[in-house]
């Protein structure tokens, strides 16, 4: 009787890899939706790049707060790991200091969100880059 743990299958194999597999996501961290237009992925890295920059931008529109790296509340790390997310724009903002946010607005609180709703959309579009680098998605 054969074990079938001691089979391999060639979804337990790891995935080769690739320049691509590397500069794909990097890129895609950047530039929203850049990861999937180096891979001819031209739909979809449009709709991501239109859909996150619009979040962000909405964002800053509605005078949203950037959470910058410090060592405080729980929820100030998780915001800025979510505001990290969004890449260049985020370095873009924090480099032109906008983002302080207006607490006096009730706007600003949706903005917070919708900049790290971003952030991670852009984190979920960077690992389906990479997935589509290495072969595990078309």
């Amino acid at each position: 009787m054969a074990d079938s743990t001691t089979e391999k299958t060639k979804a337990d194999e790891a995935a080769p890899l690739t320049v691509m597999a590397v500069v794909a996501p990097a890129i895609g961290w950047l530039v929203p939706g850049a990861g999937h237009m180096i891979q001819k992925r031209w739909i979809r890295g449009g709709l991501l790049f239109v859909s996150i920059v619009t979040l962000f931008l909405l964002g800053l529109a509605m005078q949203g707060h950037i959470y910058k790296a410090n060592g405080g509340d729980i929820l100030d790390i998780l915001g800025f790991i979510g505001n990290l997310g969004a890449g260049g724009l985020y370095i873009v903002t924090l480099a032109m200091d906008w983002g302080q946010g207006a607490i006096a607005f009730a706007t600003a609180d949706y903005g917070t969100k919708f900049m790290i709703v971003a952030g991670l959309l852009n984190f979920i579009s960077i690992a389906d880059a990479y997935h589509i680098a290495i072969g595990k998605k078309q």
